[in-house]
């Protein structure tokens, strides 16, 4: 079994996957939480790993930057590799002034202005909800580790929000919803878990805002992203 992006072989890939967009952050993760761990992938330099997390098997797959490279990889995974549950596990700004830098968020659903939806299967659909139990079991999984999760609605924009000349610009492309963060990924990953009649979620920590321009430290980054790891590793073995 191979596909054009992914070399394993079937059994390689566990059912279960977390999915950062870095490979080297599937490296950290790798390293740092698995134990028994085996290099799944190469291919394109996107360095994937299976192990296992308090027993359970669990995969770690980049899916690059942007919904284009997350829908190749989702898509691949959950069609190919009979995967059952993609949880993806990346960072976010916040859209919220009542969204700090260093919060950890659970994305109940997921907007983007794209033809993603349009090119792939004809459909029309900008707005994608997450997996309701897979959602419920990282919630149950923060609430046993004493993290606390924002839960909203997020964008996923095309665009780096930080790079935008006219932030209220920006802004007022999208829908007067409550949206509290911005990202590049997850309305890819839930379209294609519906699609394929899967599990799909999405945990973010918030290292930038059009709100504050706070700089965070090398250390700060590093424990928010390990609370939202371990919420993502332990809503595994729910």
């Amino acid at each position: 079994m191979s596909t054009p992006h992914i070399e394993s072989k079937k059994e390689e890939i566990a059912p279960y996957v977390l999915m950062p967009g870095d490979p080297l952050r599937a490296k950290y993760i790798a390293d740092n939480f698995l134990e028994d761990v085996q290099m799944v992938n190469r291919v394109r330099n996107m360095f994937a790993y299976t192990g296992t997390y308090k027993g359970k098997r669990v995969t770690v797959f980049p899916s690059g930057m942007g919904v284009p490279s997350m829908g190749i990889y989702s898509y691949e995974l959950f069609k190919f590799y009979d995967v059952k549950k993609i949880i993806r596990i990346g960072t976010c700004g916040s859209f919220n002034e009542n969204i700090k830098c260093l919060d950890v968020i659970l994305a109940e659903k997921a907007y983007c202005k794209t033809y993603f939806d349009k090119l792939l299967d004809d459909g029309n659909d900008n707005l994608v909800e997450a997996s309701i139990d897979l959602n419920r079991k990282i919630m149950n999984a923060a609430k046993r580790n004493g993290i606390d999760l924002k839960i909203g609605e997020v964008i996923t924009s095309d665009v780096f929000d930080l790079y935008c000349d006219d932030k209220e610009k920006y802004r007022s492309n999208y829908p007067k919803r409550d949206f509290i963060a911005v990202e590049m990924e997850a309305y890819g990953l839930l379209y294609i878990a519906r699609k394929f009649q899967r599990e799909g979620a999405c945990l973010l920590t918030v290292v930038d805002s059009l709100f504050d321009d706070k700089n965070l430290t090398i250390e700060e980054r590093e424990k928010s992203l390990n609370e939202m790891i371990k919420v993502a590793l332990e809503s595994m073995i729910d």
